[in-house]
């Protein structure tokens, strides 16, 4: 059985040789990442059956990722975004979702129509479909990986250009969305006071947490980062700087959240620090590597 070593160096050899290709070829590093996990991965090659302890490497990435493009998104500008976020974000989560249902129903009522299917609660033409699981696959259709696409746009310099803001309007909104939607989809089968109780809660928890930490948040994090700076020592700022983008990623993700949108609130709490650029320097490395 191979060791976490022995999968981290093979992950590790792929990736080079998928980035050596794509760059001969022109194209965006991520695509080799994705194609040479496709072909080591347990259901092609088989070369890396137990990926459980590189998964963890991978989440690190993630959060890294996330948290230097939340140094580039400080809170004003995140407030200039809102309208992006809540509004052009809200119309693509809900529109794939409403457009996923209404193919449902499309399909059901075609194949009434031609007497070659009969529509009943338990499913359609034999699968496992009905109206509840045509908005969870509606909802999983909404989702985009913020990671992946961030990290191709930032590669792009399209950040900081109109469609840019856009784009990440759309995927802040998708992680948001996360929370009702896990909320929704295991208790569709409930009754409506049930269903609007629990969406209720979900919310709640997750607007609370997220208005405690761009709201007092900011002061907090500025006192730390200038309480440890004082001491003067390399070495205990980045620990320091480690354990807030961990820990509030994983403070996040146990409010229902997502890694991910943890990692990119740090980043924007850094981001209003005198601190940025050098905490930027710092975690560039572990970053890009992840």
């Amino acid at each position: 059985m191979a060791t976490t070593l022995d999968l981290t160096l093979l992950y590790l050899f792929a990736a080079v040789i998928g980035v050596v290709l794509c760059r001969l070829m022109r194209l965006p590093p991520m695509l080799g990442y994705l194609v040479v996990g496709v072909v080591i991965g347990p259901n092609a090659l088989a070369l890396a059956q137990d990926s459980s302890g590189v998964e963890h490497l991978a989440e690190f990435g993630v959060v890294f990722l996330m948290f230097v493009i939340g140094l580039e998104f400080n809170l004003p500008k995140l407030r200039s975004m809102r309208s992006l976020v809540f509004g052009l974000g809200s119309s693509q989560v809900l529109l794939t979702i409403a457009a996923t249902v209404a193919g449902y129903f499309a399909l059901a009522g075609l194949m009434g129509w031609m007497g070659e299917a009969k529509v009943h609660p338990d499913g359609l033409l034999g699968w496992d479909l009905n109206w509840q699981s045509s908005i969870a696959l509606g909802g999983a259709l909404a989702m985009s990986s913020t990671a992946i696409v961030v990290k191709m746009m930032a590669e792009r310099l399209e950040l900081d250009t109109e469609h840019g803001r856009r784009v990440m309007g759309i995927l802040l909104f998708q992680d948001l969305a996360v929370v009702p939607l896990l909320v929704l989809i295991p208790t569709l089968s409930a009754s409506p006071a049930d269903l609007t109780r629990a969406l209720f809660l979900a919310t709640l928890k997750a607007a609370g947490l997220l208005g405690v930490l761009l709201m007092g948040g900011q002061k907090v994090m500025h006192w730390w980062l200038t309480l440890v700076a004082r001491r003067k020592s390399e070495e205990l700022f980045m620990l320091n700087l480690l354990l807030v983008t961990l820990g509030l990623a994983w403070l996040t993700e146990h409010f229902g959240l997502s890694l991910a949108l943890g990692a990119f609130v740090a980043g924007m709490l850094v981001a209003e620090t005198e601190y940025k650029h050098q905490v930027e320097t710092d975690i560039r490395p572990f970053h890009d590597v992840l």
